[in-house]
């Protein structure tokens, strides 16, 4: 009796995948209102300067960065569910999810971009109080110290 009642828990994961998937579709809606909203302001500002095109293009790379972030979710469902529920599910072979270390190889590949992108948002808007040094060693730190993790993680 225990064994089936283990063996049924996995279906809990069912919490996480639907979690996840609401926090993709929410995520991709934020993304779609941000896109928007960036593109209105352009417009009523009418800078069309250097200055103007460099704040669009970074608002355009953080939008992307939001996207990123809700496929990745999207992702981290699909891979949960696929691990734990139904490993039948019909996905692409690009989108096929063996093990766990798979799902967070995907989630650490996110964080890498949203690094470089803060990093970049820092190098166009230097008023914060931090010099362009500090940022760039500390997301060079925090980027070694990932790929130690992955390097020691696969041997």
């Amino acid at each position: 009796m225990f064994r089936r009642i283990l063996v049924g828990s996995r279906f809990f994961i069912r919490i996480a995948v639907v979690g996840s998937l609401i926090a993709s579709l929410i995520t991709m809606f934020f993304g779609g209102i941000a896109v928007i909203a960036s593109t209105l302001e352009v417009i009523q500002a009418g800078d069309l300067r250097a200055k103007g095109a460099k704040i669009l293009a970074v608002d355009a790379l953080q939008v992307v960065d939001i996207f990123l972030v809700g496929t990745v979710l999207y992702i981290m469902a699909l891979g949960l569910y696929e691990l734990f529920v139904d490993p039948g599910l019909a996905v692409p072979g690009w989108l096929k999810i063996g093990t766990l270390d798979d799902l967070k190889e995907k989630l650490v590949a996110v964080v890498v971009v949203m690094l470089g992108v803060t990093f970049l948002a820092y190098v166009v808007d230097l008023k914060t109080g931090w010099s362009i040094l500090d940022v760039g060693i500390a997301t060079a730190a925090v980027l070694a110290g990932l790929g130690a993790f992955f390097k020691l993680a696969k041997h």
